[in-house]
């Protein structure tokens, strides 16, 4: 028993004493890799006005890898099928148990994948929508109406859900909004200025929630 309880001090140390996030690289033919420029323009943004010092270049890791714990901030995103094998269910919820924080960014397509695969890692645990009260949407930059809508598909609102273990926020999802075609390089979506500062500033909100929140 104290073996697995300093085995999990350890994690919680490393996943907390980095300052690095990475992209998740799934199986089921997804387009894990959609939206290439999308994190490092987040990083830069937050680095260059939110006080972060996040590594510039993001790193790319599996579910199952023990290289999730080296990451306290892991980003997935896509269009289409996603599929967790059981190490990759058993890894992900080690690593957000211990610290670690995933953000799913629905890029339209994801939602009747993901969810399925959500229920796998957290069976006990319900995915529920945040409160615009919550902290993630009021610093360093206010989003009083909660998730703001970045692209526009289908005229549904935009929503973001949870995993809350002990009132922490250890997974987001991001839904009808699509923040990281926001993030992406000015000329990929030709987004008016306006919609893309907004997209840089939701997600600048995550990574202060996440190391200096």
């Amino acid at each position: 028993m104290k073996k697995v309880y300093y085995l999990l001090l350890l994690l919680i140390v490393t996943i907390a004493s980095s300052q690095e996030i990475a992209l998740l690289k799934y199986n089921g033919g997804g387009d894990w890799y959609a939206n290439p420029t999308s994190l490092p323009n987040l990083i830069k943004f937050s680095n260059q006005n939110n006080n972060t010092r996040i590594k510039p270049k993001p790193g790319l890791v599996e579910p199952s890898s023990p290289d999730l714990f080296s990451y306290p901030f892991i980003h997935m995103t896509g269009h289409g099928n996603v599929v967790f094998s059981d190490s990759d269910i058993i890894n992900l919820r080690n690593y957000m148990t211990s610290g670690g924080f995933l953000h799913i960014d629905d890029n339209y397509g994801m939602d009747e994948y993901i969810r399925k695969e959500i229920k796998k890692i957290f069976p006990n645990i319900p995915l529920v929508e945040i409160p615009s009260t919550h902290a993630i949407f009021q610093k360093p930059y206010s989003f009083p109406t909660g998730i703001p809508k970045i692209h526009e598909h289908d005229g549904k609102r935009p929503q973001a859900f949870g995993i809350f273990i002990e009132n922490r926020l250890v997974m987001l999802y991001t839904f009808e909004t699509d923040l990281g075609d926001g993030w992406e390089d000015v000329e990929v979506h030709n987004d008016p200025t306006e919609v893309r500062l907004k997209a840089l500033k939701m997600g600048a909100n995550i990574l202060n929630y996440i190391f200096i929140n």
